[in-house]
């Protein structure tokens, strides 16, 4: 199974687009997934169901840093991974006008939305881009970061 196919089935299970993200990339920088998924729940739904910037894109910023950073290691890497996330974001835009998750859904981005989730049916994946996003988001990681991961 592909890293995008298996980011759409985490998806379809209930995670939302910032862990479905991320969960396929766990295994390759020794994270296990319960706190990869706690630690990316926040960004779902546009960061906190708040529509802002699209939790796959917030994700793959998040997957830049793990491959990229030291974390508390010597030295700065901090302008590696802001030009990675750059050049990962900019490829989402281009082919998507925004990166902003009320746009993607064709919303109003100065609407308050509630924190609670909708229910998730076929009506609800049908309607929303957000599988082509998660997809979309995994492939540039990929392909942008394929010097630091494993070929699967």
């Amino acid at each position: 199974m592909t890293r995008e196919d298996k980011s759409e089935e985490l998806f379809k299970s209930g995670f939302n687009c910032a862990q479905s993200v991320v969960g396929v990339f766990c295994d390759d920088f020794g994270i296990d997934l319960d706190t990869a998924m706690r630690l990316t729940e926040c960004f779902g739904g546009g960061f906190g169901r708040m529509r802002l910037v699209c939790g796959a894109v917030s994700a793959m910023g998040i997957v830049s840093g793990m491959a990229l950073s030291r974390g508390a290691g010597e030295g700065n890497t901090r302008a590696a991974v802001y030009g990675k996330v750059h050049e990962l974001t900019d490829k989402f835009k281009e082919n998507n006008g925004t990166i902003i998750c009320a746009e993607l859904l064709g919303l109003d981005k100065n609407t308050k939305y509630e924190a609670k989730p909708e229910a998730r049916t076929e009506a609800y994946y049908k309607k929303r881009p957000c599988i082509q996003c998660i997809r979309e988001c995994v492939r540039l990681a990929e392909e942008g970061l394929k010097e630091y991961l494993p070929e699967k």
